[in-house]
Parts: C-alpha cells; sequence; structure tokens
C-alpha cells in the first residue's frame, strides 16, 4: 500500500531486457534506507519487489505484465523514475491509498505553464478507464497523488502546484509520451459493487424492480 506521495527521484542504471521480461536497475538514495532484497517499492506508480539492494541502487524484475501494461518499459539508461517505499502503519496518509497496480496508460496532450510556477497536465484517459474516474477525485500519475481539476470527454485536466513538478519526475513529461494510471480503488469497488446489483449503506438496491 502507497499514497502517491514521492519521496525522491531515482535515476536508472540499467534496463536489460531478457526474451520475455527485463531487469531494471535504479539509483537512489532515501528509500534504500531500509529497503531489503524482497521489499516492495513504488517505481513510477507500478508495485516492484526488490531482487537485489546495495548502497546505491535496487534491482527489480518486470515481468511481460508489467511491460506491457505500464510505462516502464520505455525506460532506458538516464531515465528519471519516481520512488516510494511503502506506507507505514504508524504514517501519515497524506495522498490517497494507492496499490501500486497500474490500470493502464494515458497519453499527454499537453503540459502548460500558467504562472507563478504552476502548471496544467492533460491527459488523454483510456476509454475503459474513464468510468472511475470523477471531477475532484484521486487519481495516481505515475505513482503521484494528483486531483482531477477537470473532465472532457476522454481528457482529464489536472492542476500541477510548484512543488509537485520540482519533487517528481512531472518536469520530464512532453506531449504523446505514455503515462502510468491507477484508479481509485475506492472508485473501483464501487463500480463493480453496483455493477453486480449490489447497494450502498444506506442507499436502496441497483437491481431492477
Amino acid at each position: 500500500m502507497f499514497t502517491g506521495i514521492v519521496e525522491e527521484i531515482g535515476e536508472v542504471l540499467e534496463m536489460a531486457r531478457s526474451v520475455a521480461g527485463a531487469r531494471l536497475v535504479v539509483a537512489a538514495k532515501k528509500v534504500l534506507g531500509d529497503l531489503e532484497r524482497g521489499g516492495s517499492i513504488a517505481v513510477n506508480g507500478c508495485c516492484l519487489t526488490a531482487v537485489e539492494v546495495d548502497d546505491g541502487a535496487f534491482a527489480a524484475d518486470l515481468s511481460p505484465e508489467t511491460l506491457e501494461k505500464t510505462n516502464l518499459g520505455g525506460l532506458h539508461t538516464g531515465s528519471t523514475v519516481n520512488l516510494e517505499r511503502p506506507l507505514q502503519p504508524t504514517g501519515r496518509l497524506s495522498g490517497h491509498f494507492v496499490l501500486g497496480h497500474v490500470d493502464g496508460t494515458g497519453e499527454v496532450r499537453s503540459l502548460d505553464a500558467v504562472g507563478d510556477g504552476n502548471w496544467w497536465l492533460s491527459v488523454r484517459v483510456p476509454e475503459n478507464l474513464l468510468k472511475f474516474l470523477v471531477y475532484k477525485g484521486s487519481v495516481a500519475i505515475d505513482g503521484i497523488s494528483l486531483t482531477i481539476a477537470s473532465l472532457k470527454g476522454s481528457t482529464m485536466g489536472i492542476a500541477i502546484i510548484p512543488h509537485t513538478y520540482e519533487v517528481t519526475t512531472l518536469s520530464s513529461l512532453r506531449a504523446r509520451g505514455t503515462v502510468n494510471l491507477e484508479c481509485d480503488m475506492l472508485a473501483k469497488h464501487v463500480h463493480r459493487l453496483l455493477a453486480a446489483g449490489g447497494s450502498l449503506p444506506g442507499g436502496g438496491s441497483n437491481r431492477p424492480l
């Protein structure tokens, strides 16, 4: 479980492809403080398992599923990634509940400066994910907990404050690039419940009369 509050930006040292998957090696500092072999780490919002950890980097294996459903397959030596360790039970939930299970990728339409260090990010969302997004709802983009500021057709707009722009990889985004998307898990559970004919507490059944 993660919060979508990025702890640091890591740099890809190696992206070694194999027959089906790949091994990713990332240079980091802060997140290595208590990361152990077998521990979880969110890389651009993808929950990965650290298979090797040393003083300056960690390695994680990427499955074919991860390469297919996320933007990690496009990483190369020198790429920057957002890093976050799992939430501790005693920690503050500053973002929202993020599982690190990417639902799909979106396409960056634009990233525009709007003054005083603020930015406006527009992302085209796959049709199958739109039902989980709501105005002022939460979404994780490359592992960053953000608030949806507009929804027009298949495009969502995100207001980016200076701090978020400075401490994440958002500054490296370019039009037509891809970003990992994880929708709010509560929205997904509610949608599943109602689609199955269930009901919400205090409300009526969704089953036809």
